[in-house]
């Protein structure tokens, strides 16, 4: 009970602020000194200390509670001798110091930094929804309606556990627009609402603003200290009045994109029906306001893939591609199927799911071998053209699934991707290597196995557009 929390690397028992905390909620401790002594006696080698020295037990009490001969010195040296041990271990008595000239002639600099966090942020973004094109943004526009309580924002672009980041350096999405645009376009700025608000006192300012421009970029989503630790939702709509507001603003008549900033999936099927672009986000970091307006005006061609399912509603959850078969899929003509009477059964968006400028076409799925033994392996190939007007990058991925087997398998299971980049009209082969640790599975006693069967390979940008073939593994 005192270290339910507990966790142990290489022999070290460490324990972080909240666990020792829990000694006091629980009646086990009086105070955080009286915590310091319980868990140094059960065993507990380093406080991970917390973010006010309040919470750091054992830098503030262990010296007080020896010198009052509360515990034994020995407690101190038990857990001291233990934690020279492993560092011995990792050798940091041979190299303890940094080497600090190199450190400084190889580090790079902020501009080569800047660089970098940009195109990870670009990679970052996932395409959702473009109705009839409307992304890129054409530069002949006049004006655009900059709306959102995130449109502004440069707190909520480091997401939660951002550590020393500096706020005050991240680039907002509506400052990464003014550095886009060509003189002469007109932003058209309003906060609207609030992340959080229940008022709609913002609105007839965000309104305004959509009807003196030519399309209206909505900027909406979760606050960073929403998502990680300790930030459960029972709800996954957009907070506050949010949805209202763009539901308001699609009324208008004007095209609406709406930039979704989150660390979790929503449920925006109303917004995914209604608006005619949308673009998932997440927390860019520092120069995520540039990476949004490089893809809206199209500077970068958009090639991120979504890591999770997006659900329709909260009712579908858990919602993930790799689940069961039921035993009873789906039907429209069978009403006794795994199914909802007022929902489609589909995700609102896949695993794996993300838009290009471009379009890929894939065909031709091979392998070199139609059957193999248990330790052999084998190569799938897939042919993949850019039939769009533009180069772009896409993430081929690899699902495999084993029709039957002694433990029930997933109806498919991610198992490689590949990221390529094809300018239009080209062509490329793309190979995997199908490897016997990629066809293994735990059996009922836990021990990783493969058994002779039929196994589909399924090869496309999605988990749910896929092309197919087969092969069979013999004793």
């Amino acid at each position: 009970k005192i270290l339910r929390d507990e966790w142990k690397y290489k022999g070290v028992v460490i324990s972080d602020y909240n666990s020792i905390g829990e000694l006091i909620n629980q009646g086990i401790a009086k105070d955080r000194k009286d915590a310091a002594r319980e868990a140094i006696s059960a065993g507990v080698d380093v406080d991970l200390v917390g973010d006010t020295v309040a919470d750091n037990v054992y830098s503030s009490y262990l010296e007080t509670l020896v010198k009052n001969k509360i515990i034994h010195e020995s407690l101190i040296d038990r857990s001291v001798r233990r934690v020279l041990r492993m560092k011995f271990r990792l050798g940091i008595f041979e190299r303890p110091y940094v080497d600090t000239l190199y450190f400084k002639k190889n580090m790079p600099s902020q501009k080569y930094k800047n660089k970098i966090a940009l195109q990870l942020a670009r990679e970052g973004i996932v395409l959702l929804k473009n109705k009839n094109k409307i992304l890129p943004l054409k530069k002949n526009i006049h004006s655009i309606a900059l709306i959102g309580p995130l449109a502004d924002d440069q707190k909520d672009l480091l997401g939660p556990w951002s550590g020393m980041g500096i706020s005050e350096k991240n680039i907002s999405v509506h400052t990464g627009i003014k550095n886009e645009i060509p003189a002469g376009i007109k932003i058209n700025y309003a906060k609207g609402c609030g992340i959080l608000d229940t008022s709609t006192s913002g609105f007839s300012e965000a309104i305004k603003a959509v009807k003196k421009s030519d399309v209206a970029v909505l900027v909406v989503g979760e606050s960073r200290n929403m998502s990680g630790e300790a930030a459960s939702r029972t709800k996954l709509c957009l907070p506050g009045v949010q949805e209202k507001l763009v539901e308001k603003l699609t009324k208008i008549g004007k095209p609406v994109i709406v930039v979704l900033m989150n660390g979790r999936p929503l449920t925006i099927d109303w917004i995914s029906q209604n608006v005619q672009a949308v673009l998932e986000t997440w927390f860019l970091g520092n120069q995520g306001g540039n990476a949004i307006a490089d893809v809206l005006f199209g500077r970068y061609n958009p090639s991120g893939k979504l890591t999770t399912t997006f659900p329709r509603s909260v009712g579908q959850i858990p919602i993930y591609y790799n689940h069961m078969n039921t035993g009873r899929p789906p039907s429209k003509t069978d009403k006794y199927t795994s199914k909802y009477i007022d929902s489609p059964v589909t995700p609102l968006y896949p695993f794996g799911y993300g838009l290009s400028y471009t379009t890929f076409n894939y065909k031709n799925i091979r392998t070199d071998k139609s059957k193999i033994s248990k330790n052999d392996s084998l190569t799938v190939s897939v042919d993949i053209t850019n039939t769009g007007n533009l180069a772009g990058e896409e993430v081929v991925q690899l699902y495999i699934h084993d029709r039957v087997r002694s433990v029930t398998p997933p109806v498919k299971e991610l198992k490689g991707f590949k990221k390529i980049h094809l300018i239009p009209g080209e062509e490329k082969t793309v190979k995997f290597k199908i490897t016997p640790d990629m066809l293994s599975f735990l059996n009922k006693d836990l021990k990783p196995i493969i058994e002779p069967g039929v196994f589909d390979i399924m090869i496309g940008g999605n988990s749910v557009d896929l092309i197919k073939t087969s092969f069979e593994i013999i004793e």
